[in-house]
């Protein structure tokens, strides 16, 4: 085996230094890019759903404004007649036992285990961000 002279073994520990701060210097902005493009994705589709909400949202309180809406809505919540009907009152049998039920226990998830190489490769890749 022959040993490098000197000056060769510097200038290659210091590109190795210089490609390693290199390396580390474009991951970290680059899992930053990926965080937020993620967090773009997610906002868009909220905001896409909440549009959508309100649209519909917007339609009942234009059906809420007609008369008609407001007179099935009186008679149904409220109990209010018009004049000359007749109301009844159906009450619901009192003697039947009530029973509860216990909501099932929560469990914790325990993640899986990552292999250490898989956990390298998830970082530089950014899927560590998504767990996935």
């Amino acid at each position: 085996m022959t040993r490098l002279p000197k000056p060769a073994l510097w200038t290659a520990t210091l590109a190795l230094l210089v490609l390693g701060v290199a390396l580390v210097t474009a991951v970290i902005p680059f899992r930053q890019i990926i965080d937020q493009q993620r967090r773009v994705e997610a906002a868009a589709l909220e905001l896409s759903a909440i549009t959508t909400e309100n649209g519909i949202l917007e339609a009942e309180v234009a059906a809420l404004n007609t008369p008609e809406e407001i007179e099935r809505l009186a008679r149904e919540q409220l109990g209010y007649v018009m004049p000359g009907d007749i109301a009844y009152v159906v009450l619901e049998p009192a003697d039947e036992p009530t029973t509860t039920t216990a909501p099932p226990p929560i469990t914790a998830e325990v993640p899986p285990e990552v292999p250490w190489y898989r956990a390298i490769w998830n970082f530089f890749t950014g899927a560590d961000l998504v767990g996935g």
